[in-house]
């Protein structure tokens, strides 16, 4: 947390700290100490069993306490155990460095059987092995946490920081490394070179200590480590007079974010070749994840149609002799992407009472709802043709539901409730989703409730994982057989 530098596709932008010499030098002894721990814990291991063996199986169990400590110093390293973050927060530390040691596990026990070895090594003393390294890893880097936390409290790892730029963006950022605690970074003050009174006396509640000479002076006095220069992109002459004076000084010299910037403070920034570029919005669910979710909307449907087929043709024949008029009910929707599809649902109203446009939605009592599809809104069954929807990839079996664009919420359309309504359809719209489990179903008679509504999908959005989908599927079923607000 000595250098501001910005975090690269992993998370959002934010001023976090590089290791100075003294942060370094203490990440650089918990790694041999951990090292070390792994290591004694295996050396401590084969002391306990040496009496039983002999010493071919000695070399044996020495080589894999060796092969594992190897292993453990480069899956910690790739998996960011001695990463800043990771330092600071023993949450994070700990599940990196269980996910460490349980990879070196599964190494070994891979390596084993492609060498046909693994007879050779005890089941009982790798397990006990495993077991006791694993907790001493997770006590030593409790101590360790604690003890990078106190220095970092003593100002241990602070560098001394001064901001060139007393105006709002240099104000910005000064307020943004005060917000941060963990930012190891001691602002010294501001310097600025205006001296028509449009600078005051202090900014941020930091001083300001004088003109760009006296910045120079104080570097050259050895009270400066780094110097954050905070002026305006635009002022591109003034800025490079500044810099190329600073440049001469043997001091760190960063720039810091434009006010344009700071609006998007938290989005991650990736690189085109040499050229960072800011993420201000991502496609949601793309990638690896866009797979898992296609998969699951292929497997999972088919799935529940073997077993529901039954179902389905029992509601189709009850729907006909109920009324007049055809089993299914055919509606345009807004999708994925905005873009329009037709959706299927069992017919739940009468025939000569359906709309197809100026959507009015059902509410509790409707006469337009027949006695048979009373059941079927009741217990959300009208919604199960949608898994053709969801085959012929209109939609997902978990996501926001689609509604028609003609909806209304207390009197006015959805997308005038909520200007950016539309951010639903990032992702394809579900039969079930999160706003439907957390009780936000049926009739958006107020626009508090389409706003909820919008909340949870969003959060869906913004959080989507498999577990998720798989946890949602599963509340779908108790809130079919307790339900609310739905009729």
């Amino acid at each position: 947390m000595n250098d501001l530098h910005f975090r690269v596709d992993t998370g959002p932008i934010a001023a976090v700290g590089k290791p100075g010499v003294p942060l370094d030098f203490a990440i650089f002894i918990v790694r041999l100490v951990e090292l070390a721990a792994v290591l004694a814990t295996g050396a401590f291991a084969v002391a306990i069993v040496r009496d039983t063996l002999n010493d071919e199986a000695v070399a044996i169990y020495a080589r894999v306490v060796f092969l594992a400590t190897i292993a453990f110093g480069v899956l910690a390293e790739m998996l960011g155990c001695y990463d800043i973050d990771a330092q600071f927060s023993l949450r994070r530390a700990w599940q990196r460095i269980t996910t460490s040691w349980i990879t070196v596990a599964l190494f070994l026990i891979t390596l084993g059987f492609l060498l046909k070895s693994s007879e050779s090594v005890s089941r009982g003393w790798a397990l006990g092995w495993f077991a006791a390294g694993g907790l001493t890893l997770l006590v030593l880097r409790s101590v360790s946490t604690l003890w990078v936390r106190r220095l970092k409290t003593r100002g241990t790892f602070n560098q001394r920081v001064a901001i060139f730029g007393a105006g709002v963006q240099g104000e910005r950022f000064a307020k943004y490394v005060q917000a941060h605690d963990r930012l190891t970074i001691s602002l010294i003050g501001f310097f600025d070179d205006r001296r028509d009174g449009r600078v005051s006396a202090s900014t941020a509640n930091v001083p300001v200590l004088g003109n760009l000479s006296a910045l120079i002076s104080m570097i050259r006095d050895g009270g400066v480590d780094q110097v954050v220069v905070a002026l305006p992109w635009a002022a591109e002459v003034r800025l490079q007079q500044v810099v190329s004076r600073l440049a001469l000084t043997p001091v760190k010299i960063r720039l810091a974010p434009d006010l344009a910037s700071f609006v998007f403070a938290k989005r991650p920034l990736v690189m085109l070749g040499e050229m960072p570029l800011m993420t201000l919005f991502d496609r949601p669910i793309s990638g690896i994840d866009a797979t898992i979710k296609t998969a699951e909307d292929v497997i999972l449907p088919l799935i529940i149609l073997f077993f529901i087929w039954p179902l389905l043709l029992v509601i189709a024949v009850a729907i006909k002799l109920d009324s007049r008029g055809p089993i299914l009910f055919r509606q345009l929707r807004e999708g994925f992407n905005n873009q329009t599809f037709r959706v299927y649902k069992f017919r739940s109203m009468y025939d000569d009472r359906t709309e197809l446009d100026g959507i009015n939605q059902a509410s509790r009592n409707d006469p337009r709802v027949t006695r048979v599809g009373r059941i079927l809104r009741m217990t959300s069954l009208d919604e199960l043709p949608q898994i053709f929807n969801v085959l012929q990839g209109d939609m997902s079996l978990v996501g926001p539901r689609p509604h028609a664009a003609s909806t209304r919420a207390g009197g006015r359309l959805f997308s005038d409730v909520v200007g950016s309504y539309a951010a639903r359809h990032k992702v394809k719209p579900g039969i079930t989703g999160w706003a439907q489990v957390c009780g936000w179903r049926g009739e958006t008679d107020t626009e508090d409730k389409l706003i909820k509504r919008f909340e949870h999908d969003l959060y869906y959005i913004e959080n989507w994982s498999l577990w998720l989908d798989l946890y949602i599927l599963f509340r779908t079923i108790g809130s079919v057989l307790l339900p609310r607000n739905a009729f």
